[in-house]
C-alpha cells in the first residue's frame, strides 16, 4: 500500500503549477526557453549543501568540469561513475551532487560526477562520447572495469545503458555492474505508457517529445546507442533496473528489461507500485523513495562485496 508520505510529496509536485500561481501544468512546446529552465534549476540547487561527512571535489575530466564525491572512508580502489539526469538538455555536478551524495554515503564509494555536454547546443552523439571519455578516464587513473560501477537516472539512466553498449563497440573491459533508475529506452516515445501515464507522472506535458527531439536531432532514433532497446546487449554486466507504475518510462523499462535478459543479462527489474520518474532520488522524503534508493545500494555493495 502506498504510504501516506508519498501520497503527499508527489501530490504537492504534481501540483506545483499551482505555487507559481498557475490553474493548469505546464506544457512544453516548440517556445519551450532552454536558457530559463536551466536557471531555475541551478538556483534552487544551489541552496543545497552537502552532508557534513560528504566532501566534494573539483577535478577536469577529458576538458570537462567534474566532481569527486567522497564520503568519510570510501572502500579504496572503487568507483562509482554517475551519469546525471536533465532530459538531455540540462544538469550539472551543481544540481545533482546533493543526489549523487547519497549513493556516495550509503555505498562508501567515491563518485564522479562530470558535466557531459548537452542539447540543443551539443546534440547526440555529444553526451554519450563524453561519458565513454570519462569511464576511458577512469581507466586511465589506474581503476580496474571491475572495481566500477555505472548508474544514472532518467537521461543519465538512458546513458547509461547505451555508455554500456558503447563500451562494447569500442571493445573496452565492461563495467562491474551497472543500474539504471527510470530510463526512456526507444527515444521516438511511442510507448503506450506516455499516454496513459502522462497525468500520473511528474514530467511536464509533452516534454518527452520537445526535449528528446532536441536530443535527437536529425539522427536515427533506432540507432542503439541513440535507443539501447534497439541494442545487442550480449556480454552486458549485470544490470538493475528501476521503475515506477505511474511512469511515462514505465513500458520502456520493461521492454529493456526482457530485452537484455533474452541476450544473457543478468537483470534485476524493480517495479514500484504508484510510484513516479526517478523517485529514489526523493528520499528521504517518503519511505519508498528510502527504501529504492537503499535497494539500489544493496545492489552495488553486492557486486563490490
Amino acid at each position: 500500500m502506498q504510504s501516506i508520505r508519498s501520497r503527499i510529496v508527489i501530490g504537492l509536485i504534481r501540483n506545483r503549477h499551482l505555487f507559481r500561481l498557475k490553474l493548469r501544468p505546464e506544457v512544453i512546446d516548440e517556445s519551450f526557453s532552454v536558457k530559463e529552465f536551466r536557471e531555475g534549476i541551478d538556483k534552487a540547487s544551489a541552496r543545497v549543501k552537502l552532508p557534513a561527512d560528504i566532501s566534494s571535489q573539483v577535478v577536469m575530466v577529458e576538458g570537462m568540469n567534474a566532481e569527486w564525491i567522497t564520503p568519510e572512508n570510501p572502500q579504496s580502489d572503487k568507483v562509482l561513475l554517475y551519469l546525471h539526469g536533465g532530459g538531455f538538455i540540462s544538469g550539472s555536478c551543481l544540481t545533482h551532487r546533493m543526489h549523487v551524495a547519497k549513493f556516495a554515503g550509503k555505498c562508501q564509494l567515491r563518485s564522479l560526477l562530470f558535466n557531459y555536454r548537452l542539447a540543443p547546443e551539443y546534440p547526440y552523439p555529444a553526451a554519450l562520447d563524453d561519458c565513454l571519455a570519462a569511464y576511458r578516464w577512469l581507466l586511465g587513473q589506474g581503476i580496474e572495469a571491475r572495481n566500477i560501477i555505472v548508474g544514472g537516472e532518467s537521461a543519465g539512466a538512458t546513458l547509461t545503458l547505451s555508455l554500456l553498449l558503447a563500451i562494447k563497440k569500442n571493445n573496452i573491459a565492461q563495467p562491474r555492474a551497472a543500474f539504471s533508475i527510470s530510463p526512456v529506452t526507444d527515444l521516438r516515445c511511442r510507448a503506450d505508457s506516455f499516454r496513459y501515464n502522462a497525468k500520473n507522472d511528474v514530467a511536464p506535458m509533452n516534454s518527452w517529445s520537445v526535449w528528446t527531439n532536441l536530443y535527437i536531432a536529425g539522427s536515427d532514433p533506432t540507432d542503439p546507442l541513440l535507443s539501447p532497446s534497439f541494442g545487442d546487449f550480449e556480454g552486458i554486466p549485470p544490470l538493475y533496473i528501476c521503475v515506477g507504475t505511474h511512469e511515462i518510462h514505465y513500458d520502456d523499462c520493461i521492454n529493456i528489461a526482457e530485452t537484455a535478459r533474452k541476450y544473457g543479462v543478468d537483470v534485476t527489474l524493480r517495479v514500484w507500485d504508484r510510484m513516479i520518474h526517478a523517485f529514489p532520488l526523493l528520499s528521504p522524503l517518503f519511505p519508498e523513495a528510502k527504501e529504492a534508493l537503499d535497494e539500489i545500494c544493496e545492489f552495488v555493495n553486492r557486486y563490490f562485496s
